[in-house]
């Protein structure tokens, strides 16, 4: 029988104490200990992290993607066990791994799915800085999008998650990129370049749907300069995963990846803005055990 450790975020978009005491209770009944953490900020969510690491215990990440990849960073290349309870605005790398949403369903399978093993990416910034994150790192008009969403929190998710962008489009000016893909180097100016993990980001946008977690391999999406009509049209193809087709969009692939810019562009990682440009962005293969169908 697993033991748990629920790290809570209380700050996440969709109340996660709530949405954990279902899955909580379930778990008590088929015999399972349960602890319950709330952490004060993702340095706290860490620490506690790798406490309940240290004990044995499966460590829940109750939450949006900004808690899964902080604590995933605590955890990645120990041996630890992550669990999942998506409970923010976004869930991208719940989506990914298919995790189900009813509080039964999740019980199960945090009580009984075997461990999967899957990548994740460090990310260091110019100055020698060093991010672990799951799900994807971008940097351009998504996100500018993002500082944008983070000051919308009274907001509920999909609200946010249209204004943000809105307000980032209308003021965007294209940038002149370098990107370098285990050493082979092209430049393109454009709106964004993402380095994904997992195909999802920005509240089920399919940035990259060929990404798998678990390949050992980033994909490297750019969207390139375009009139503005036309990048309407790919963020609406952007949630089929469509928008690959489209000759505005670029895809490569790599182990090893290198942003640089032409003026000062912010970059996130997991929903959380992490730096500005340039950046290095490397995959981790096999860095993480999680709790996944």
């Amino acid at each position: 029988m697993r033991s748990f450790t629920a790290v809570v975020n209380p700050a996440a978009g969709s109340d996660p104490a709530a949405r954990l005491i279902p899955v909580a209770r379930r778990l008590r009944e088929a015999g399972a200990e349960v602890a319950v953490e709330y952490s004060r900020s993702l340095e706290h969510a860490a620490d506690l992290a790798r406490d309940a690491a240290k004990k044995g215990d499966v460590v829940i990440a109750a939450g949006g993607d900004g808690m899964v990849g902080g604590l995933a960073g605590a955890l990645a290349g120990t041996g630890a066990t992550l669990g999942i309870l998506p409970a923010g605005r976004g869930n991208d790398f719940a989506r990914q791994l298919g995790l189900p949403h009813e509080p039964e369903q999740l019980a199960e399978l945090l009580l009984s799915a075997e461990t999967a093993t899957v990548d994740a990416i460090e990310v260091e910034s110019g100055d020698g800085v060093r991010h672990i994150v799951v799900g994807s790192v971008y940097s351009g008009v998504d996100s500018v999008a993002n500082a944008h969403i983070n000051r919308l929190t009274r907001l509920p998710g999909s609200l946010a998650y249209y204004l943000g962008p809105l307000r980032a489009i209308a003021t965007w000016r294209p940038v002149s990129y370098r990107v370098t893909v285990d050493g082979e180097t092209c430049e393109e100016r454009g709106y964004t370049v993402v380095a994904a993990n997992s195909g999802y980001y920005g509240y089920g946008l399919h940035v990259a749907p060929d990404a798998s977690v678990s390949d050992g391999l980033l994909d490297v999406v750019i969207i390139r300069h375009a009139p503005k009509r036309l990048f309407f049209s790919v963020m609406r193809e952007l949630p089929h995963g469509t928008h690959v087709r489209r000759p505005e969009i670029a895809v490569l692939r790599g182990r090893e990846v290198r942003i640089e810019a032409d003026r000062e562009i912010p970059y996130g990682g997991d929903g959380e803005l992490l730096g500005t440009l340039p950046v290095t962005i490397r995959v981790l293969p096999g860095a993480l055990r999680v709790i996944a169908p």
